[in-house]
């Protein structure tokens, strides 16, 4: 493998994991992964190796774990004399030292349209202010938080009904693909990346568990995009008698919001229209 082909990946989670099986199915292999720390998961918090580190070990590629970017890291990662670094989800703010350690630099995938929507939580932020199109943009990485220069993006639509559930794993497939055509290019000197119009700059703020509660009474497309933006990662709830109900399917028609399906506090799943039916009863 020529110094040209040698790249390090940084990812922690699905997304990452599911970006690296593309890469290696397309020939794109890297000489080492850096993922987090194995970390306890599950019930039974059982020490468990991060998605990303499964699927390299897997496929016998060095991985290495640390918990911080430091010296020593950044010493061992220096090791394997890469060309550039790949980074989907890593996690961690990369030191200067080591961005500056690859030649042609450290490229980023982000799922959004920069400079639209920089930050941690671009999809659920699009979803959230109804966005009717979204993306996938490869950035060169910088000090600054997603401000790097633009080496390609890809625009989608987002379908009226589409949650991050279902929006997710497209912009992943969107982002590996878009990698395995751009890398070529950009590598070889003849794709040029260009800088962002960072007037034109949005944030994607990290979102906490109580964002997903809805207020009922609230406009019912307000309820819809929070439904949306949340359907895979925190979910969505509300209280009735104190007890909290959590929303599981729902959809929006002629302007209305509807739940269909949900999990009272401390019982199983059930239609909403049970739920109501047997409050009527009480």
């Amino acid at each position: 493998m020529s110094q040209q082909n040698k790249f390090a990946y940084f990812g922690t989670p699905t997304v990452s994991r599911d970006t690296l099986a593309y890469l290696i199915e397309h020939g794109f292999v890297p000489s080492v992964v850096v993922t987090s720390p194995d970390a306890p998961r599950g019930r039974g918090l059982v020490l468990s190796p991060s998605e990303t580190k499964t699927l390299a070990l897997e496929h016998n590629l060095p991985v290495i774990t640390p918990e911080k970017l430091d010296e020593a890291a950044l010493i061992e990662i220096k090791s394997y004399a890469c060309d550039y670094a790949l980074v989907v989800a890593y996690g961690k703010i990369f030191p200067e030292s080591l961005i500056d350690s690859f030649p042609h630099g450290v490229i980023n995938v982000h799922y959004s349209l920069l400079p639209k929507y920089r930050g941690a939580t671009p999809l659920e932020t699009a979803l959230l202010n109804g966005e009717k199109e979204t993306g996938v943009t490869l950035q060169k990485m910088v000090r600054e938080l997603d401000a790097g220069d633009i080496i390609a993006q890809e625009s989608t639509k987002i379908a009226e009904t589409e949650t991050a559930r279902e929006l997710r794993p497209r912009l992943i497939d969107m982002g590996a693909a878009l990698l395995v055509s751009a890398l070529p290019n950009y590598l070889s000197g003849d794709l040029a990346p260009t800088a962002q119009d960072a007037t034109q700059a949005t944030r994607a703020y990290k979102i906490k568990k109580e964002d997903g509660l809805l207020d009922l009474s609230a406009p019912a497309s307000e309820n819809w995009q929070k439904y949306r933006a949340y359907a895979d990662s925190i979910g969505t709830y509300f209280f009735a008698n104190e007890k909290r109900i959590k929303i599981t399917a729902a959809s929006f028609s002629n302007g209305k919001f509807t739940i269909e399906r949900i999990i009272p506090e401390g019982k199983r799943e059930m239609a909403y229209s049970d739920f109501i039916k047997n409050r009527a009863q009480v």
